[in-house]
């Protein structure tokens, strides 16, 4: 971090809300104290619910947050704040206009977590076709009986959003060689070429994917995407992660 960045941090105050933070990787909090910004983490170990984040923030010019709801009236509490920080991707816990209306600036870091999510969606993937939590659950219970589970390439995964997470996922997925079925609004044919996947409507990859995955933005066009009628349309015995 260059001297000037240091110089406008200097004498700011930050509150992390999220939790935890720098427990694994201390390079964040490295980070916060080469900057000379003073700050501090959330004590309550947990997301923050209701009022509980006005308590933290009066006096910050920065917040560094988790999933907690960010309300006009948090925002209303802490004259100071001057940015919202979001860990992760989504910002459909901030009131944006609100932040708008305040002249809070609002990013957030959707690069970080999401090689993480896309190897944990794989994981998940292998878990459910080989029976590995039923098998685990058994054992454990002094049961041995042979679970028969499915090889990860003889199946059709279909991937609803081919963002950051869905083009990583599509890119581990080429190593197990299912057929892949995939919706974007926003396709890149480019990236399919590359890929060899097949683009295809919604209704179609629930109808015929034995495992699908949702990697979509929580705004007014995918709340409530996956309800009864959705569920009863898929195969008997496939999977659905979100």
């Amino acid at each position: 971090m260059s001297a000037a960045a240091r110089g406008d941090l200097a004498g700011k105050r930050a509150f992390i809300s999220t939790a935890p933070f720098g427990e694994v990787d201390r390079r964040p909090l490295d980070l916060l104290d080469a900057s000379g910004m003073a700050y501090s983490i959330n004590p309550r170990n947990h997301r923050l619910r209701g009022k509980e984040l006005i308590e933290f923030i009066g006096d910050v010019d920065v917040l560094i947050a988790g999933t907690e709801p960010i309300t006009a009236a948090a925002m209303e509490a802490a004259p100071r704040l001057r940015l919202i920080s979001r860990v992760g991707i989504g910002l459909d816990s901030v009131d944006l206009l609100a932040a708008r209306e305040r002249g809070i600036e609002v990013s957030y870091t959707p690069d970080g977590p999401s090689p993480g999510v896309a190897d944990l969606t794989v994981g998940l993937m292998i878990s459910l076709l080989r029976g590995v939590p039923e098998a685990d659950a058994a054992m454990r219970r002094g049961e041995w009986r042979r679970v028969m589970g499915r090889r990860l390439g003889e199946v059709t995964v279909g991937i609803l959003g081919v963002g950051r997470i869905g083009k990583l996922l599509i890119g581990l997925l080429s190593g197990f060689g299912p057929r892949v079925l995939a919706n974007d609004i926003a396709p890149d044919e480019e990236f399919r070429l590359a890929h060899g996947f097949e683009w295809a409507e919604k209704e179609r990859i629930f109808r015929e994917a034995d495992i699908v995955s949702l990697h979509l933005p929580a705004t007014h066009l995918t709340l409530g995407l996956v309800g009864r009628e959705v569920l009863a349309s898929m195969k008997p015995g496939a999977f659905l992660i979100n």
